[in-house]
C-alpha cells in the first residue's frame, strides 16, 4: 500500500483539461481488459472512511483482475483492518514503486458506481467547496452489495411519444417547460423514454413511487431508485425514476428530466449542499444529452441556464390548472386589532361541507408578544431576543434558552397580545370560530386524525393532508418579506404545492391569501395563473444586486469559521454567527473552499448557494 503520488485533479466545468480526464477514465477501464496479465496492475483507492480524504495505491490480485474497474467497491487492508473503498483508476504501477512494496486488494466487493459518476463527483467536490468525493460516491453507490447486472437484451422499445413540443425541446437539446400544477407527467415521461433510457428526479422519494407505478400502468418499464439501482445501472428500463440521491443513479442515459425544478427538496441538506439540479445539468452537458427542467414556477437559476430553450402552455391551459386565488386585502386593518381569524376566513370555517386547510409557518402557541398595558414587545432580559410561549405558563428565549413566567418585563402585567401566534394557539381560536374541531399539524406531529375537516400547520400540512377544498394562508407576508433572497420564488412554491392540494380551477378549489401586501409580485402571478411575471421581476432584482444566478453565495460557520474564511481572497461578510461569501464565479468560489486548509482543531460548515439564506 502507498498513498498515491498526487491526488485526483480537481476539474471545473469549464477546464479544457475535462476532455481529456474523461478520455483517460475509459482508457483506464479497458487497460484491465487489454494488458498482458504478466504486468502487475495498480489500483487506487479511495477508502469509505469518515474524515479520511487520502487515496492509496494497491496490487490487483490476478484472481481479481477481470472485476476490479474504476468505480469498483473493494476491500482494503489500511492500518491494521480491513475498510470498503472505491477504485479511482486502474494501470501499471507507479516506475518509483516496487512490486514488492505494494499490499494487494482483499476482496472485491462488488459494481460501484459508474466510470462517468466518478469523475461528476470530482467536478463536485469543487463546485460546492468540499475537496472530497466520499459524500458524492456514498450517494452513488448501490444501498447493499450488487455483484452483477442483469441483461439489457431483455428491453423492449416503449410506447411512442405523445408530446411534440417537449420532443422538439429534447431534440434541440433541453431546456424548461413549464407545467400547470395539476399537469399529469406521465405523457412527459413516455416522450423522454422514446429518446432512450431516460433518469428522471423527483423531490420526494414517495412521489417518485407515485409516478413510477402511473409510469408502469401507462405502458413504461421503470427501475426505482435506490431499490432497483442494478436495473439502472444495466439500462434495462425505460425510465429510471428516484428522489433527490437519483441524480448520482449510474447508467447510460437518453436523456435527463429533473420534476419539480422549484423544490427545495432537491438541495442535500448536509454539507456538501449539492443540488441534483445543478448535478444533472453538468452531468448531461458531460454526456451531450438533453435535460430538462419541469416545473410550475421555474426559477430564475434554471430560466438563466436554458436561455430562450423553454416552453409554456397556452393562456388558457394555465389558467384552467390553477384553482381560483382570493386575495383577502387587510391594509386597511387597525394595527392593534389584526387578528388572523378573518371575517372570510370565518365564513369558510363555518361551512360544513368545505374541507378547509389553514397554513402558518409558525409552531408553538406564539413568536411575538406584546403587552397589552405598556404595549412593549415582550423580550428576553438576558439576550434581548423576543420571547415565544411555549405553553400557557412558560415563555422562553430561543437564542439564550432562558426560561420565564408569561408577564410583561417592563410593567409586571400579565395580559398578553399575540402579535404572531403559533399553530397551537391558533388552533384554539379557529376551533372557537369554526365550532367543529381544527387538527395541528406540524412536521413533528403525528398523522392528522380521521374524521376532521378543518387542519392548521406549518407548511407541513400541504404534505400531510392530500385533498381539501380550501387552503388557507394566515400571513403569507412572513414568507413574502423573510430575510432570504429566493423568499420570492419559496413562497411561490407554497402557493403550487396548495394548488395540487385543492386541485384545478374546474374542482372548485380555493386559495385564500390573506395580507398586507395585496400588489406583490407573487400574489399577482399566482393570481393571473402566470409565474412567468414573477421570474421576470425576480431576475431584473437578483442581476441588479448581483445575486444567484449572477453570482456565486456561500455561507461559512461553526467552531473555526473566522480563521478559515481569513485564509479566502474572497469577498466577505458577517452573517449571525457565520460569514457570508460571494464570489462572481462558482468555480472560482468552489475552488478557493476546496482548497483551503481547514484550521487545526476547527468544525466548520460550508454551505454553497445556502438555501434559506
Amino acid at each position: 500500500m502507498r498513498r498515491a503520488s498526487t491526488t485526483s485533479r480537481r476539474l471545473s466545468a469549464s477546464d479544457p483539461a475535462r476532455c481529456r480526464s474523461r478520455q483517460n477514465i475509459r482508457e483506464q477501464s479497458v487497460l484491465v481488459l487489454t494488458r498482458s496479465v504478466a504486468l502487475p496492475l495498480t489500483a487506487t483507492v479511495l477508502p469509505d472512511v469518515t474524515g479520511l480524504d487520502k487515496t492509496f495505491d494497491y496490487l490487483v490480485p490476478d484472481a481479481l483482475r477481470d472485476v476490479v474497474r474504476v468505480g469498483s467497491m473493494v476491500r482494503v487492508p489500511l492500518h491494521g483492518r480491513r475498510v470498503g473503498g472505491w477504485v479511482l483508476r486502474v494501470g501499471a504501477p507507479p516506475a518509483d514503486l516496487p512490486e514488492d512494496r505494494l499490499v494487494p486488494i482483499a476482496k472485491w466487493s462488488g459494481i460501484g458506481p459508474a466510470p462517468d459518476l466518478i469523475e461528476l463527483a470530482e467536478w463536485a467536490s469543487v463546485r460546492w467547496g468540499a475537496g472530497r468525493l466520499r459524500p458524492f460516491l456514498v450517494t452513488a453507490s448501490p444501498p447493499s452489495m450488487v455483484r452483477s447486472l442483469p441483461s439489457a437484451a431483455s428491453r423492449a422499445r416503449p410506447p411512442a411519444a405523445e408530446q411534440s413540443g417537449v420532443a422538439q425541446l429534447l431534440r434541440d437539446g433541453g431546456g424548461v417547460v413549464r407545467i400547470t400544477p395539476n399537469d399529469d407527467l406521465v405523457p412527459i415521461l413516455m416522450t423522454a423514454a422514446a429518446f432512450g433510457p431516460a433518469l428522471v428526479v423527483h423531490p420526494s422519494v414517495e412521489g417518485a413511487r407515485v409516478l413510477a407505478a402511473a409510469a408502469r400502468r401507462a405502458g413504461l418499464s421503470v427501475a426505482l431508485m435506490p431499490d432497483e439501482w442494478a436495473r439502472a445501472a444495466a439500462g434495462v428500463a425505460d425510465v429510471v425514476i428516484g428522489g433527490r440521491a437519483a441524480a448520482w443513479a449510474s447508467g447510460d442515459f437518453g436523456c435527463i428530466v429533473v420534476l419539480d425544478e422549484h423544490d427545495e427538496a432537491l438541495q442535500e441538506e448536509r454539507s456538501p449542499t449539492w443540488h441534483a439540479r445543478d448535478v444533472l445539468v453538468e452531468r448531461a452537458r458531460g454526456s451531450d444529452v438533453p435535460c430538462l427542467l419541469v416545473s410550475p414556477c421555474p426559477t430564475v437559476s434554471a430560466l438563466a441556464w436554458s436561455g430562450r430553450r423553454w416552453m409554456r402552455p397556452t393562456a388558457e391551459a394555465e389558467r384552467a390548472g390553477w384553482p381560483v386565488v382570493d386575495i383577502v386585502d387587510r391594509s386597511d386593518d387597525e394595527p392593534w386589532k389584526r387578528s388572523l381569524v378573518t371575517t372570510p376566513l370565518i365564513t369558510h370555517l363555518r361551512d360544513p361541507s368545505k374541507r378547509v386547510v389553514c397554513v402558518h409557518n409558525v409552531p408553538g402557541r406564539a413568536r411575538v408578544l406584546a403587552c397589552r398595558s405598556c404595549r412593549s414587545l415582550l423580550r428576553c432580559e438576558r439576550c434581548d431576543a423576543a420571547v415565544a410561549q411555549e405553553d400557557a405558563a412558560t415563555l422562553r428565549c430561543h437564542r439564550c434558552e432562558t426560561m420565564r413566567p408569561p408577564v410583561c418585563q417592563s410593567c409586571g402585567s400579565a395580559a398578553l397580545a399575540n402579535v404572531r401566534p403559533g399553530v397551537t394557539r391558533l388552533r384554539e381560536e379557529l376551533e372557537a370560530a369554526a365550532g367543529r374541531a381544527v387538527a395541528a399539524v406540524t412536521g413533528t406531529s403525528d398523522d392528522p386524525p380521521s374524521g376532521t375537516d378543518v387542519f392548521v400547520g406549518t407548511e407541513a400540512v400541504l404534505h400531510r393532508v392530500r385533498r381539501a377544498d380550501i387552503v388557507v394562508f394566515l400571513d403569507i407576508d412572513a414568507e413574502l418579506l423573510a430575510p432570504r433572497y429566493r423568499a420570492a420564488e419559496q413562497a411561490m412554491a407554497l402557493l403550487v404545492r396548495a394548488a395540487r392540494v385543492v386541485g384545478p380551477r374546474s374542482g372548485g378549489g380555493r386559495i385564500v391569501v390573506q395580507t398586507f401586501l395585496p400588489r406583490h409580485d407573487v400574489l399577482q402571478a399566482a393570481l393571473l395563473a402566470d409565474p412567468g411575471r414573477l421570474a421576470k421581476v425576480e431576475a431584473e432584482r437578483r442581476r441588479e444586486l448581483g445575486l444567484p444566478p449572477f453570482s456565486a453565495l456561500a455561507r461559512v460557520s461553526g467552531a473555526g469559521a473566522a480563521a478559515f474564511v481569513a485564509q479566502l481572497d474572497v469577498a466577505a461578510a458577517t452573517d449571525g454567527d457565520g460569514y457570508l461569501l460571494r464570489s462572481d464565479s462558482w468555480d472560482d468560489l468552489g475552488r478557493a473552499l476546496a482548497s483551503a486548509p481547514r484550521p487545526k482543531g476547527s468544525r466548520v460548515r460550508v454551505e454553497v448557494d445556502p438555501p434559506r439564506r
